[in-house]
């Protein structure tokens, strides 16, 4: 799982161009939406687009969005749990 969050981490500044934030310093329990990050909700659906092409999962509905899209944990959970590519 750590492996995941590390990857995520690294996607997310590279996909969102966010200038002063490195990987290595982003908090894995903080939210990602309005947290130190400042993300808002064009970057989420950036993520959105980010975890259907990269992981192959689909997040279709507000309610899923906010429960997913929490904290950066709460992300790394879901894609483990649900990525094809992930399942061995």
């Amino acid at each position: 799982m750590e492996e995941l969050i590390n990857e995520l981490k690294v996607r997310i500044v590279d996909i969102l161009d966010l200038a002063g934030a490195s990987p290595t310093t982003m908090d894995v329990d903080g939210p990602l939406v309005g947290g130190a990050l400042g993300l808002d909700s064009i970057d989420v659906l950036e993520m959105v687009i980010m975890i259907e092409k990269d992981y192959g999962i689909r997040i279709d509905n507000r309610e899923l969005g906010e429960k997913v899209f929490a904290s950066l944990k709460t992300l790394a959970a879901y894609v483990y749990e649900n990525s094809p590519r992930l399942r061995k």
